[in-house]
């Protein structure tokens, strides 16, 4: 069985668009989007959150092979694809997730039709924002009472736009639900995973596949500069969504789909 979740309405039988969420949620994040682009759409739980298997994230404790990295999430992804019976995918991430899509594009590049990256960036953490994540993740590992209550809710005012906190009270406490809902192992283990990735600059400008890449006006994660590099280094156009963050694709759920669904008609 993968280690990995996958959620779609019918066993997909074109060339499907699979989903990868943001940290620290799981695919639901993608049901809005997903709903307007029909039964291809595939939404992928990660490591330890939602219905992925839980053992694969506590056991990366014991240093096995699916220890906190995304090559592993990305592998995984492969496997339960194989699993499923598809070779290729048009693949869309944000934040965590497009970290992850980068993972695959070169770990699996012969399985990318198409490429989306949203509220995302390709260089590696500073060492002082390494440095947060690990932070992050020593708490979580000692089950502090305060993690989700405080640390979350707190990263969740930087992951949406004003507007969203002021004109859409129903979906920020849906985020909120989300956010306490997560699992204190995964969230230990994505935080060590993205603490540790590289940067892959270099692989986005060797990929020779049709892309987008989203931003929301307001996201207060991801800078402007670090959009406009991954655009510049796939060769496209930066898409901007306004009133929105860095949780666009849960913001501005119909402006993305639109946008997916550009790409996928881009895919011969």
């Amino acid at each position: 069985m993968s280690d990995l979740a996958f959620h779609f309405v019918d066993r997909p039988r074109g060339l499907p668009l699979v989903l990868l969420p943001a940290f620290p949620f799981d695919g639901r994040m993608w049901q809005f989007v997903a709903r307007q682009l029909g039964e291809d759409a595939i939404r992928v739980d990660p490591p330890g959150f939602g219905d992925s298997v839980k053992e694969s994230v506590l056991e990366s404790r014991h240093g096995t092979s699916f220890g906190p990295s995304l090559d592993s999430y990305a592998d995984a992804l492969a496997a339960g694809l194989d699993e499923l019976g598809i070779e290729r995918i048009i693949l869309a991430g944000a934040s965590m997730g497009g970290y992850t899509a980068m993972a695959f594009a070169q770990r699996h590049p012969e399985r990318l039709a198409a490429l989306g990256l949203i509220g995302t960036k390709a260089t590696a953490d500073s060492a002082e924002a390494a440095d947060t994540r690990l932070r992050m993740a020593e708490a979580a590992e000692a089950e502090l009472g305060d993690i989700s209550t405080h640390q979350l809710v707190v990263l969740l005012e930087r992951l949406v736009s004003p507007v969203t906190r002021r004109d859409n009270e129903a979906l920020y406490e849906r985020l909120e639900s989300w956010l306490e809902q997560s699992p204190v192992a995964a969230i230990a283990w994505a935080q060590r995973a993205m603490a540790a990735r590289p940067d892959r600059t270099d692989v986005l400008r060797k990929l020779d596949v049709p892309a987008v890449v989203v931003q929301g006006a307001d996201d207060g994660v991801c800078t402007r500069e670090d959009h406009e590099l991954i655009a510049d280094s796939l060769g496209v156009q930066l898409q901007v969504v306004e009133n929105a963050g860095h949780l666009v694709a849960v913001e501005a759920p119909q402006r993305v789909a639109e946008i997916l669904d550009e790409l996928r008609a881009q895919v011969s």
